[in-house]
């Protein structure tokens, strides 16, 4: 898994993100109309939807705020969202990729330009670090008393790329089952229906190579994906960023 991904296990284990509640729920919402402005309304008809709605029920978003989301792209008078994708270079060069979900896609170019070059980094043109990244589905499974042996017989099914099995999450240990992202879905009710646990699955972009920042760099890189991520207008940031776990748990 990303070092990323395990970064922010280690602030959510230590409860550097209670306050943001709302702003989840907020990001939470804007996925949900997406998946419902591209697809239909109704979840078992939408497989992006679907996933949009089991996050947010996962996270304790009420009925009542998800039914209003989808209600909202049908709603007369409400400002229009929409996703956009932008590409750059953090601090040490490392490669970033950001989805935002916005009503003034003025305004979220000029604050995420800001946010870029106050970090040193580089807000790109389209194209110039997604060649670096790969989409795929992205699927994490608590093993339970399965070996990883065990684990990877019963995950190997049409559409999984590789299975990871380590020390990766919050509560202790767990596994990620990677996948093509058209078969994330299938995959997913798969490894349900052999009464492993889902804890998480979704729509991703992979790094191909990776850059593993050292020193001082390692401390300003998470401070920027960090400030990237914190943004109300940004749902999801990649990058190729790698860190050992040492280096993790001494920032944390």
């Amino acid at each position: 898994m990303s070092g990323h991904s395990k970064w922010h296990n280690i602030r959510l284990k230590k409860g550097k993100v209670d306050a943001q509640r709302g702003a989840l729920f907020t990001k939470l919402s804007k996925e949900i109309i997406l998946a419902a402005k591209n697809g239909s309304s109704d979840p078992e008809a939408n497989y992006r939807l679907k996933m949009a709605v089991e996050k947010a029920r996962e996270n304790n978003m009420p009925m009542d705020n998800i039914k209003r989301a989808i209600g909202r792209v049908s709603g007369a008078g409400e400002r229009e969202i929409e996703e956009l994708r932008y590409e750059g270079y953090g601090p040490a060069g490392i490669a970033v990729i950001v989805d935002a979900a916005t009503d003034n896609r003025n305004r979220t170019a000029s604050e995420l330009r800001f946010l870029f070059n106050r970090n040193d980094g580089t807000l790109g043109e389209t194209g110039s670090v997604g060649w670096m990244f790969a989409a795929r589905g992205l699927i994490e499974v608590d093993p339970g008393t399965l070996s990883e042996d065990e684990l990877t017989e019963k995950a190997l099914v049409d559409g999984v790329i590789d299975v990871r099995f380590g020390p990766s999450t919050s509560s202790g240990q767990g596994a990620e089952i990677v996948t093509e992202p058209q078969s994330l879905m299938a995959v997913k009710d798969g490894l349900e229906a052999q009464k492993l646990h889902v804890r998480s699955a979704q729509l991703a972009m992979e790094p191909t190579q990776t850059s593993r920042p050292g020193g001082s760099d390692a401390e300003r890189v998470l401070t920027f994906l960090d400030a990237l991520e914190e943004h109300e207008d940004v749902q999801h940031v990649y990058s190729n960023a790698d860190f050992d776990e040492a280096q993790l748990e001494a920032l944390a």
